[in-house]
């Protein structure tokens, strides 16, 4: 015959099972919640640069030249059309439209996305976070490297076969 004493303490493991579950849950929950953040951050931008890369490749140059914050109406004074043209022009880039968006690195306000450009080789564009404009990087690497970051984009560059080079 089960007495009282025989299910004593049965409530409170019940009570700690579910707490540690909801604990493994909530961490879970947690680090993916950390590596959706770390892998989709720079997205932005990045699709940015893919779209300025398509614009290149439609020889829409008027538009290309928009996203870096200038127009031919209002042309920037320290980037006129002209320059632009030399720099992303047809003999400049001829194969735009095999550009490949390798990957960002924020840096400060914005983020340094790098682009294998096809036969044009390989080019880094700066994207400014809050407005999205393009324009050169303003520094080759930036001042406050992650060192957790950079290993993780060497072992992206090796998995697509290809060595990260830091200029």
């Amino acid at each position: 015959m089960a007495g009282y004493l025989d299910h004593y303490g049965a409530d409170e493991q019940r009570r700690e099972k579910t707490i540690k579950r909801i604990a493994i849950v909530a961490l879970a929950l947690l680090v993916t919640a950390g590596c959706l953040v770390y892998i989709f951050k720079g997205y932005r931008q990045e699709r940015q640069v893919k779209r300025f890369f398509d614009l290149l490749a439609s020889r829409d140059y008027t538009a290309a030249y928009a996203l870096w914050g200038c127009t031919e109406a209002k042309p920037c004074k320290d980037y006129p059309i002209t320059e632009f043209m030399k720099d992303w022009g047809p003999e400049a880039v001829p194969a735009a439209g095999s550009a490949e968006v390798l990957g960002g690195d924020s840096c400060g306000s914005g983020v340094i996305v790098d682009v294998d450009a096809g036969k044009a080789g390989d080019k880094r564009i700066w994207v400014e976070s809050d407005t999205l404009t393009l324009g050169y990087p303003p520094f080759q690497e930036c001042p406050q490297r992650n060192r957790i970051a950079d290993f993780l984009r060497d072992l992206k560059y090796r998995l697509h076969g290809r060595a990260y080079q830091r200029s």
